[in-house]
């Protein structure tokens, strides 16, 4: 049976992520919650969640003795299934601004930066559900993309206030629009991302988790 190792870093969104992978593997996977580089390291797949700053989430992944080292042999070097939840995905950058600069995990090439708006009215933070545009025909982001007759994807629920930019936007597999248009979710080479979190979007997020379980990169 395939390891997930889900990366325990004192993220507020570990137990309510574990419990949708558990749902999703439907008894196919064995997710383990780790924060032991041996077990990350050998793992068959790797999920990174995230809540909060980007400073201060990049900081705890750093306080965990091997950790990053331990991802980055599973993924960057094996090629390992890797997907980033909300600021698990915006890690991925080479550098956050929130709270000054703080460089990231550097996998995909780009920044996190402040929500702009383009009307006064929206609110940031974005919170709440909202439905995606421009959808890759992705493996993973396939369940996302819009159905017959419909002009907008998959509503998803999000709360950030902050967003990752890559600087090349084939990196980019999905938008969403919310006073401005920013990416939703990444994709590149075995690394997958999504802003918004499949734990709390109901069937659309399950599918979606269900689908990286199955992924082959």
């Amino acid at each position: 049976m395939q390891s997930v190792a889900l990366i325990n870093y004192g993220s507020g969104n570990l137990r309510s992520a574990e419990k949708a992978l558990i749902r999703a593997a439907d008894n196919r996977c064995e997710i383990v919650v780790t924060d032991d580089p041996g077990a990350i390291a050998a793992a068959d797949r790797v999920v990174l969640p995230g809540v909060g700053a980007f400073a201060a989430c990049m900081a705890a992944l750093e306080a965990r003795p091997g950790v990053i080292e331990a991802m980055t042999e599973a993924v960057q070097t094996r090629g390992a299934p890797f997907l980033g939840i909300c600021v698990g995905m915006q890690l991925l950058a080479s550098r956050g601004l929130e709270f000054g600069k703080t460089p990231g995990l550097g996998w995909i090439a780009g920044e996190v930066t402040r929500l702009e708006r383009d009307d006064p009215a929206i609110k940031i933070p974005h919170m709440g559900w909202n439905s995606l545009g421009d959808v890759a025909d992705h493996p993973v982001f396939g369940g996302l993309r819009a159905g017959a007759g419909q002009k907008e994807g998959q509503p998803v629920y999000f709360t950030h206030s902050f967003a990752f930019f890559p600087k090349d936007e084939r990196d980019v597999s999905a938008y969403v629009d919310h006073g401005g248009r920013f990416p939703a979710a990444v994709a590149r080479g075995n690394v997958a991302g999504v802003q918004f979190h499949p734990e709390k979007s109901q069937a659309v997020g399950l599918d979606l988790l269900a689908r990286f379980l199955e992924w082959r990169p």
